[in-house]
């Protein structure tokens, strides 16, 4: 079996992303983007799918990670009875071809290592047949080449390829493997040394934009850094994690398919991009979400492939064993849903992208009028709603609340930005909208908003009420529906996305998952909107307890387990932790200019 989801570290070149182990071993590649093949897959499955280690030969007394100073290069040093030695691991932004190299520095001693590449195409269904050309290793199969690069001496060992070398004090052993299109000629020869200065001056000159200078900085940071690595450059996508199928309940069924684009992170990975300095990055993904939806609103799709495809066909793998026996899913049939809620989280992208000076650009705009068209003929229906039910679609609370944010925005963006369209219709749909959700969506005896119309269960995406303004934060349905979430989906400090009751068939899923991360940094946001500030901090430093060793978050995370499940690293995680340090920062000081001004 894989290791545990928090043993895994990220590397990445901007198109596609690999997983690195405590072990020294790469369990999970797929190239050349984030969606295709893994030629690496024992995340999955076994060491029989594919993985790439480099490692001690003998015993292991201590592991030490880090990532290299706001970096992606990932140091991973090894303590033996014979010495010291460090992986160095990093891909180069994508140059000709994708690239993986890895570095072994010997650090003290004389330390005895392995290496064993065991490399299986197609999410790990293919043996290739490997040769030598040149002095280079070779792996061939269909559509797919690797080559391997390294002065070390390899031989063939049950469908492998081994090593089997000494690291002294002061020495530095290369291993380069290149992924190329095998009609292609062999990918040119790259200096893996020059390769670690020139990733490294990289990543460091893209953070220095960061305009954050607030108390959590090496968090947002690095939390920046994982959006980045999610990020596929030639178009501007950012996928919601690198990986598949990696269960939100540890044998069970709730595992999907997560290297796409979301609509709905558009949002909140905008704004975030926007206020933290990254204004190229933030009208890269605004292009792509523009080229993403351009076409009929009617058929518009939550998710879109990296590269704006809409053909997300779902299967199952079923030749791998799965990560702790769940299904392994390709493809993810969501895709196909109706969402409402997504043409709020567009017209708020978009909105906030032109606050934040971004191009107000005709085209845009045009597109914008056909999504509130839709809206206003369409706010009405059912639908699956944010979590993306498989067990029929409601009238869900959060989908006609962010049919609203759609109509607001599009009221300020006549009046804000004097662009052209039917304000007083939008501003009456708007009015419309909320009164319905006052009267159908709010259960006045309980205090709360509920999670679908004539529901008496809750959902935590309605701690959003607040967030994008249809009610203050010191509004007493706002606190009741806090209070609310504080005592049924608040489990040892954190928060449950809604009410999983035996009997309920909400979701069309058997009940059971972690803690979802994003809605307890919503909760915190709450607290801090609110003015309960060490509720607030309190909240924030658990999540932040949470991260693993280098600083990455999964989806959830399981409090009965104490270990991160879900999909890995996931965007919508890391963007909230960005949003919630900036809240809780702005929240404290703004409290304090208060103090000082009733000080004079």
């Amino acid at each position: 079996m894989a290791l545990p989801i928090e043993d895994y570290a990220i590397i990445a070149d901007t198109q596609t992303a690999a997983l690195v182990g405590r072990n020294g071993s790469i369990d999970w590649l797929c190239v050349p983007r984030f969606d295709s093949g893994a030629i690496f897959a024992a995340l999955l499955g076994t060491e029989d799918n594919g993985h790439w280690t480099i490692a001690p030969a003998g015993e292991v007394r201590a592991v030490r990670r880090r990532y290299r100073s706001e970096t992606l290069v990932l140091e991973t040093e090894f303590e033996t009875d014979e010495g010291v030695v460090r992986l160095v691991d990093f891909m180069p932004p994508r140059g000709e071809a994708p690239d993986v190299i890895r570095i072994v520095e010997g650090v003290r001693g004389r330390v005895p290592m392995t290496m064993r590449l065991r490399l299986r195409f197609d999410y790990g269904h293919v043996v290739p047949w490997v040769y030598r050309e040149q002095g280079d290793l070779v792996a061939v199969a269909g559509p797919d080449a690797v080559w391997l690069r390294t002065p070390v001496e390899t031989h063939g060992e049950n469908l492998a390829t081994r090593a089997d070398f000494t690291v002294a004090a002061g020495d530095r052993t290369p291993f380069v493997l290149t992924w190329r299109p095998s009609h292609l000629p062999p990918p040119e020869p790259v200096d893996p040394v020059e390769e670690l200065g020139a990733t490294e001056g990289y990543w460091r000159g893209w953070v220095s934009a960061c305009t954050y200078e607030g108390e959590w900085r090496d968090a947002v940071v690095r939390s920046l850094l994982t959006l980045k690595a999610l990020t596929y450059a030639p178009t501007g996508g950012i996928v919601a994690a690198a990986t598949t199928s990696l269960p939100e309940k540890l044998g069970g069924v709730r595992n999907w398919d997560y290297r796409f684009c979301w609509l709905r992170d558009a949002t909140i990975t905008l704004q975030s991009l926007l206020y933290s300095g990254f204004q190229s990055e933030a009208k890269a993904w605004r292009k792509w979400l523009l080229r993403a939806i351009a076409g009929d609103p009617a058929e518009l799709q939550i998710m879109y492939g990296v590269a704006g495809e809409r053909r997300l066909d779902e299967y199952r793998a079923d030749w791998l064993t799965g990560y702790d026996g769940n299904p392994v899913r390709i493809g993810n049939a969501a895709a196909e849903q109706f969402q409402l809620d997504v043409y709020g989280e567009v017209m708020d992208a978009l909105h906030q992208g032109r606050r934040a000076g971004l191009k107000a650009d005709d085209p845009a705009w045009g597109l914008q009028v056909k999504l509130m068209n839709f809206v206003r003929e369409h706010w009405t229906e059912p639908d699956e709603g944010i979590w993306e039910v498989r067990g029929g679609p409601k009238q869900f609370v959060h989908s006609k609340l962010m049919a609203w944010v759609a109509a607001d925005r599009a009221v300020k963006a006549v009046e804000e930005f004097d662009l052209d369209g039917p304000v007083d219709e939008w501003s009456a749909l708007r009015d419309a909208i909320r009164a319905d959700i006052l009267q159908k969506g709010y259960d006045p005896e309980r205090r709360t908003f509920t999670q679908f119309y004539g529901s008496e269960e809750l959902d935590a995406a309605l701690l959003m009420v607040p967030l994008v303004g249809f009610l203050p934060p010191d509004d007493e349905r706002v606190a009741g529906t806090v209070a609310a979430i504080e005592q049924h989906l608040l489990k040892d400090g954190f928060v449950q996305r809604y009410t999983q009751h035996p009997d309920t068939d909400v979701d069309g899923l058997p009940p059971g998952e972690g803690a979802f991360l994003a809605c307890t940094f919503w909760l915190a946001d709450n607290y801090a909107l609110m003015g309960r500030h060490d509720e607030a901090r309190e909240v924030f430093e658990r999540l932040l307890a949470l991260r693993n060793d280098v600083g990455l978050l999964s989806e959830e995370y399981d409090t009965e387990a104490g270990r991160l499940v879900g999909n890995f690293p996931q965007a919508f995680s890391h963007v909230p932790l960005i949003d919630t340090a900036r809240t809780l920062t702005d929240a404290v000081a703004a409290t304090e200019a208060r103090a000082r001004e009733g000080r004079r």
